[in-house]
């Protein structure tokens, strides 16, 4: 069974559509979604919380319409920012939220609170912002959910503090075999932790592949500008020129160019490089 299925789903917005979206969110896996901003990702998780009415299609979460909210109970949720009372500390917000959900778990609530390091008394309007990220996950996670949803998570994270978050990401996935879906601008991520990429752009979806397929089949080639013909130009998705050389592209076998020019240099395209080009072809 998925964790969450999209089929044939439509949104009309007044600045742009979400078109025929199908999307598959694989159980016990880190599916990473990217794009450039507005693309539609933030209106995509909408549809997928219902906080906004899909026009047409389906949406399935656990193999049920995901308009049956008592499948929210198992739904951890963790925004870029943090939607809490300011004015509380961690244990009088634990006060107001773990009544929400039925699985909650006090054990496992201190269990995390000690281990993200978070102080009990401290005002939450006085958290960092990588205190606060820890906090939104501390409470997403405290009631045992199989399926996290996160929306920019690292944004405005320093290094260090990214790194250990998506450290605490990958624990989770492979000790607790919890599903996480992670949209990011930041593709440096991606490349470190995710097993699935689903790519959005202008309100369609432009693939969904795993990372084993994305390592295989983009790659970037690099080379002087003569080699570039009218035919060499349909191979590639996107194409650089700077001075004599050009960077492009390709998706496919990357071999036929092993022999073409010795000065061609052939690379592993990251998922920076992807959405770079494709986005620009």
């Amino acid at each position: 069974m998925n964790a969450a299925e999209f089929i044939d789903v439509t949104k009309q917005r007044e600045d742009f559509v979400l078109y025929n979206l199908n999307i598959t969110i694989p159980k016990g896996y880190i599916t990473g979604f990217i794009g450039p901003n507005g693309s539609g990702k933030t209106t995509t998780i909408g549809l997928l919380m219902d906080t906004i009415k899909k026009d047409h299609g389906k949406i399935h979460l656990f193999g049920q319409d995901h308009e049956n909210h008592e499948l929210r109970q198992n739904i951890g949720f963790v925004y870029d920012d943090l939607y809490m009372y300011e004015e509380f500390n961690i244990h009088r917000m634990q006060k107001v939220i773990a009544p929400l959900y039925d699985d909650w778990n006090d054990e496992l609530f201190e269990r995390y609170l000690q281990e993200f390091d978070l102080p009990r008394k401290k005002k939450i309007k006085h958290f960092s912002k990588g205190m606060k990220m820890k906090c939104s996950l501390l409470f997403a996670l405290s009631h045992e959910p199989e399926f996290i949803i996160m929306d920019e998570p690292t944004s405005g994270l320093d290094p260090v503090f990214r790194r250990e978050l998506l450290n605490i990401l990958q624990d989770l996935m492979t000790k607790e075999n919890q599903t996480i879906f992670l949209s990011t601008h930041i593709t440096t991520d991606l490349d470190r932790i995710a097993d699935f990429i689903v790519f959005i752009h202008k309100g369609k979806i432009v693939f969904q592949k795993s990372m084993e397929e994305i390592r295989e089949q983009f790659h970037l080639i690099k080379g002087p500008k003569n080699l570039l013909d009218k035919d060499t130009r349909k191979m590639f998705h996107g194409i650089e020129e700077k001075n004599d050389q050009f960077t492009a592209l390709l998706e496919g076998d990357a071999a036929i160019f092993e022999t073409v020019d010795e000065t061609v240099v052939i690379e592993r395209a990251s998922l920076e490089d992807i959405m770079y080009y494709l986005t620009r072809k």
